[in-house]
């Protein structure tokens, strides 16, 4: 998924990040990476910290996240 793709505004669900094809249809990821990376990147600091919208429901910002793509990008073409 291009960061354009990625809302401006609003909140993600960690389907929408780390994607879920078993969905109908299926959520392409944002981030080739697994949910337990993920969830393990978020508790060590390396990905931003999800909000709370109600007792079971966490979501992250877009912007944030929009925000993280950017970062790799640059870290991974050797622009850090």
């Amino acid at each position: 998924m291009m960061v354009e793709q990625i809302p401006a505004a609003g909140f993600l669900r960690d389907r929408q990040i780390v994607g879920d094809p078993k969905a109908n249809p299926p959520i392409p990821a944002i981030l080739p990476i697994g949910r337990s990376t993920w969830w393990a990147g978020v508790r060590s600091g390396r990905f931003p910290k999800p909000v709370k919208l109600g007792p079971r429901t966490t979501a992250w910002r877009a912007s944030e996240i929009r925000e993280l793509v950017e970062r790799l990008s640059r870290e991974g073409s050797g622009h850090a």
